[in-house]
């Protein structure tokens, strides 16, 4: 397993290399008690997880280069140093008490004394303690991070960096300690971090989209703050002479709105999926403002525009929007609630997404997207490369009642321009 390049500078290049984290035993690790905790709005029954995921997964390994997460920590893990410091972080992060310090002493020493691929899973996967009381909430001494499979969000390739994002949420703070590890020590790649710049700052890999080598697309919200995105405009406005950032304002509730990508995806150079509100700046979306901030010469300005198309359109894109759930506003909104918006790109007009979004995959359809099963393509009963558009649909019963879609759950490493 060799690291590759690491440039990421749109949304819809060619697709070489992805990072992905197969579902573990983490996500049975929930109860109805503590799934809000986790962010999760129900439990998910793991076989039908295993099997959709791996319908996902194995239309991904027949396009490109796949990293799986679990395999690349293992390879690490090997490094006494770097054993040392992510087992370390990783108690640290979990806040135990003073009173518990001799509990995580031994703990400490098991978890050292572990084969790299068993420590790999118990840092993803959590520890349980000896003797549980069987009611308590307080059952793993090291807790299982439930969200790593969406490897989107922790770490976002922005060109030839990586940003380790600032979550907004302490149940995920400890996958980014998992990622800043792989991309140090694996790619050997620059990081960014907006804590740096102010210790309130927040970003998201949901909310970031790199839409083309001089322009970003970020979602404000629950997730990204504006301190994080103001982050990122010092950073380019220190590094580049022109340079743009269009952002939309989200609703804070319900959930399904908690990043960008859940709205509004890139589908090709000049084709985007939108939830009509969004556009239409209706409901939720009546007050919410989107402001295209604009970099020339270290300076930087900030200009009210009318919606995302009319952003784009201002730094010179046009383009043609796919109205997710179609016609139909009760449809819309359904078909939103289950990522129908959340599209990843394989290359230019070739996306990936959920079967059961079926106004959504009609509306495509529509848009001229050959609509191709997973299974056909994984079994090899079809070649996808005989097709210049297409949406390979995968099922999705269980996995988009976890909160994301085909973007969600994957990290870009390598995309041609």
């Amino acid at each position: 397993m060799q690291p590759c390049k690491v440039h990421v500078a749109s949304e819809t290049g060619r697709l070489r290399a992805v990072l992905l984290r197969r579902p573990g035993i983490e996500v049975e690790r929930m109860t109805p008690q503590n799934a809000t905790q986790a962010l999760y709005s129900d439990i998910l029954d793991k076989p039908t997880v295993d099997h959709e995921y791996g319908l996902f997964s194995g239309v991904l390994e027949r396009w490109t280069k796949v990293y799986y997460v679990l395999d690349i920590l293992a390879t690490l893990l090997h490094d006494d140093d770097v054993r040392q410091h992510l087992v370390t972080e990783s108690l640290r992060h979990d806040r135990r008490t003073s009173q518990q310090q001799q509990v995580i002493e031994s703990l400490y020493e098991h978890l050292m004394s572990l084969d790299s691929r068993e420590l790999a899973r118990v840092l993803i996967e959590g520890y349980e303690r000896e003797q549980w009381d069987g009611f308590s909430d307080d059952r793993y001494l090291l807790k299982p991070l439930y969200n790593l499979m969406f490897t989107r969000d922790a770490s976002s390739t922005i060109y030839d960096r990586v940003l380790i994002n600032s979550m907004s949420f302490e149940v995920r703070e400890r996958e980014t300690l998992i990622y800043e590890t792989i991309f140090r020590h694996f790619f050997g790649v620059e990081m960014l971090n907006a804590t740096s710049h102010n210790p309130w700052a927040r970003t998201e890999g949901g909310d970031i989209h790199i839409a083309a080598p001089d322009l970003l697309c970020i979602g404000e919200g629950i997730r990204t703050n504006a301190k994080g995105i103001d982050y990122l405009a010092q950073t380019f406005a220190r590094e580049r002479d022109h340079f743009n950032i269009l952002v939309q304002e989200l609703p804070t509730q319900p959930e399904s709105f908690i990043h960008l990508d859940m709205v509004f995806t890139f589908l090709s150079q000049h084709q985007c999926m939108a939830f009509e509100p969004l556009l239409r700046k209706e409901g939720l979306f009546a007050d919410k403002a989107t402001t295209l901030i604009r970099i020339r010469n270290g300076r930087i300005t900030y200009h009210q525009v009318g919606n995302m198309l009319d952003g784009l359109r201002r730094v010179g894109w046009d383009m043609e929007p796919v109205i997710c759930g179609g016609s139909d506003s009760w449809v819309q909104l359904r078909e939103q609630w289950h990522s129908g918006a959340n599209f990843f790109a394989l290359d230019q007009g070739r996306i990936l997404g959920y079967r059961r979004n079926t106004a959504t995959l009609e509306a495509l359809d529509h848009a001229g997207f050959a609509i191709l099963n997973a299974e056909d393509i994984v079994s090899g009963r079809i070649d996808v490369q005989q097709y210049p558009r297409f949406v390979a649909a995968f099922p999705g019963s269980e996995l988009p009642r976890a909160g994301g879609g085909a973007r969600c759950m994957t990290m870009p490493i390598w995309r041609e321009d």
